[in-house]
């Protein structure tokens, strides 16, 4: 299970079982922080430090104990019985065995290994779970950080403006309209950075409980303060086909029937047996009797006897136990089929979602956000040299300030598409991004970037 997770992540995943691993991680994740985290040393860390992976590992270890205690032979049962009477005593010892047990043996140790195959892929699951949650998270607590730095910007630029059109105001050189213009543009720009700092307070501590950071490691966490550079655009084929040969979701749902497949086959075979036992017992008797004479002898005497015991079936012959697995069968077959086909519509929906938010992000990296720069200079010069008022000039710079955030987010918004991509043909975190992004001016981080 983990050298399958260290593949589809390209990440060291271990249990920790002892201090000195422990120690070794620690200092493993020590290192990484030193520096500002990228998306991939946050995932890393993840998979070393968070405490409910640890969990699911131990888990994994209790199913491997069950698995390996279904495989051994049942235990015999002794009893041993003290009868006494005014001249007798009379001692029984029996041994007893399960010889359904004993048959059904193979078949159950079979059937407990499919179900620790798949106790292993639900482990694995999580793992690629934790490292998409985690790469999602790390991005929009990064673009938060952005999002705050960007309305820092935007608030310096209003203040200045603020504190000209005050002294323009206090010699006639603006009317009180203009004026409350721009001091309300002012404060709105203080107001959105101010809820960018709740929300990148916010999206720095999700992001911290996936990382398992707490006490000093809190201080040390650094972000960078903006996204990475969109990369190239590479194309995907075959993607359906991919995911339902990867995705692991719906190799659990194939072991998950396999198993079923197997309990049936064994509720048919014994449908008409619920139990068989087998006895061993040795009874050992002590008695006086009359040896006529006048006295008493010792007679002793060992019997042993041989039992069957079978339930008969007079009232339940097992039908309804038959038709319950049959059932129980059909309907992971009908939920396996139902997966395969969702399964390709995600993949479809996912690269749909991953191909659009790439070409947003581009547009506005290529086309707005050099046209807003433009309209800004341009309203500048125009506004010094008195063609427009203002109140235009206002317009214009909240009109490049929004579309800085919105930028900020649709680049956040492809790396989380770019996650959920990802994962949706290896399965484990499908479906958790974009959906949180949004073009509103909103931030998430923490102090230290």
């Amino acid at each position: 299970m983990q050298a399958s997770a260290s593949v589809d992540l390209g990440k060291n995943v271990e249990k920790i079982t002892s201090e000195e691993q422990a120690g070794g991680a620690k200092g493993r994740v020590d290192a990484l922080m030193k520096k500002p985290l990228s998306a991939d040393a946050a995932v890393q860390i993840a998979l070393w430090n968070n405490r409910g992976l640890q969990a699911a590992f131990n888990e994994l270890g209790i199913a491997d104990a069950q698995r390996m205690q279904a495989s051994l032979p049942p235990n015999p049962r002794i009893s041993i019985a003290r009868t006494t009477a005014s001249l007798a005593l009379e001692i029984e010892r029996q041994i007893s065995g399960s010889i359904f047990a004993l048959a059904t043996l193979p078949a159950r140790t079979e059937i407990a290994n499919d179900r620790f195959r798949a106790a292993q892929l639900r482990t694995l699951e999580g793992v690629l779970k934790l490292a998409a949650d985690t790469r999602r998270q790390y991005y929009r607590a990064v673009a938060a950080n952005q999002q705050v730095a960007a309305l820092i910007q935007a608030k310096s630029t209003a203040e200045a403006t603020a504190e000209l059109f005050k002294r323009l105001g206090e010699s006639g050189g603006v009317n009180k309209l203009n004026q409350a213009r721009d001091f309300v543009f002012y404060a709105e720009t203080g107001a959105q950075l101010a809820q960018a700092r709740i929300q990148q307070r916010i999206e720095r501590e999700k992001l911290i409980r996936l990382l398992g950071l707490w006490g000093s490691d809190l201080t040390a966490l650094k972000l960078p303060g903006a996204l990475p550079a969109m990369p190239r655009l590479a194309t995907s084929r075959e993607i359906e086909a991919e995911a339902l040969k990867r995705r692991v979701d719906l190799q659990m749902a194939r072991a998950d029937l396999d198993v079923l497949a197997k309990s049936l086959g064994l509720t048919q075979a014994t449908r008409f047996v619920a139990d068989v036992d087998l006895l061993g017992r040795r009874t050992y008797d002590r008695a006086f009797v009359d040896n006529g004479a006048g006295g008493l002898d010792r007679e002793r005497t060992i019997k042993r006897t041989l039992e069957l015991e079978i339930e008969i079936p007079i009232f339940d012959f097992g039908q309804a136990k038959v038709a319950q697995a049959e059932e129980t069968y059909m309907q992971a077959a009908n939920k396996l089929a139902e997966k395969a086909v969702n399964i390709r519509s995600e993949a479809r929906e996912a690269y749909q979602v991953w191909r659009g938010t790439y070409d947003v992000s581009r547009l506005y990296q290529s086309q707005i956000l050099p046209l807003r720069k433009v309209i800004q200079d341009e309203s500048l010069l125009q506004y010094n040299g008195m063609l427009i008022d203002v109140t235009q000039l206002i317009a214009d710079s909240r009109g490049r300030m929004m579309s800085q955030v919105a930028a900020i987010n649709a680049k956040r918004d492809f790396f989380i598409a770019d996650v959920d991509f990802k994962h949706a043909l290896i399965g484990g975190g499908v479906s958790g991004g974009a959906a949180s992004g949004g073009a509103a001016p909103q931030s998430g981080g923490g102090e230290g970037h």
